[in-house]
């Protein structure tokens, strides 16, 4: 598993794709609302990629992929095609996933939002997803095993009575949207990889409110849970520093919050 380690000359630049796809998260939200369908969400994104930060958005063709952002609701896991005929109504959950390209380099995150008021577990299930990922980032540091990160979120995720999604994970991006190394949510083999500073790479742990099984729709990119229950999932991608890590896509409204900070001292 070759493993790329990035130089400062590309975490500059990475920091800079990585703070204009956080951007458009902040900037979508207020948009997130009853009524709209996840089509025009979609549109707006592009938009704002394409003519206010003169960014690429990674996902569209991307292996055919035919829209800007994945939009997912509720049962929708991950990879959902936004659409003019799907609406958001009350009650709603749903996950926007961002990436951009800038100079040739890759900004990759993803974050919830709720439409109006919803169900308490619903809720809940989104609290457990932002926190397992913070889980997983402050277990980051140079010398420890990969593994580790998914036994912390998969550890917290189950604590609360929630399933971690096994079929697909963070990733390696750079110059390239996916690259190793593959970054499992659960404790499992991961090849012996030890963390370095330079790489760089996302966690992004998929969180259900039932089962952890999940089916691919026939359109060949929606994956949705097998048992119907809501699924959530946060996203951030960061890069391993001397003493910890450094969250590149962190919004000041997490700030704010106090969880997590921009650089991590996790030694």
């Amino acid at each position: 598993m070759a493993i790329p380690l990035r130089s400062e000359a590309e975490i500059v630049k990475l920091r800079e794709a990585c703070k204009l796809a956080s951007d458009v998260l902040v900037m979508i939200e207020p948009y997130v609302k009853e009524g709209i369908s996840t089509g025009e969400l979609d549109r707006i994104c592009h938009d704002y990629m394409v003519n206010v930060q003169k960014t690429i958005p990674a996902c569209l063709g991307y292996h055919g992929f035919p829209k800007s952002t994945c939009i997912s609701l509720n049962e929708v896991v991950c990879h959902g095609i936004p659409s003019d005929i799907k609406l958001l109504k009350q009650g709603d959950i749903v996950n926007i996933d961002v990436t951009v390209i800038k100079d040739g380099y890759f900004g990759d995150n993803s974050k919830m939002y709720i439409v109006g008021e919803t169900n308490v577990r619903s809720k809940k299930l989104c609290e457990v997803a932002q926190e397992a990922l913070y889980q997983g980032i402050r277990t980051v540091k140079p010398g420890m095993r990969l593994r580790e990160i998914g036994k912390a979120v998969q550890k917290y995720t189950e604590s609360h009575g929630f399933s971690v999604v096994r079929e697909y994970c963070g990733h390696g991006v750079g110059t390239e949207f996916h690259c190793d190394p593959q970054v499992l949510h659960y404790y499992a083999d991961d090849g012996g990889v030890i963390l370095q500073p330079g790489m760089v790479f996302t966690i992004e742990p998929m969180i259900n409110a039932g089962k952890k099984e999940v089916r691919l729709m026939g359109d060949g990119w929606t994956v949705k849970t097998k048992d119907r229950s809501h699924s959530a999932q946060y996203e951030h991608q960061l890069v391993v520093t001397e003493t910890g890590c450094e969250v590149m896509t962190i919004r000041d409204e997490e700030i704010a919050e106090g969880r997590i900070q921009r650089i991590m001292v996790n030694i």
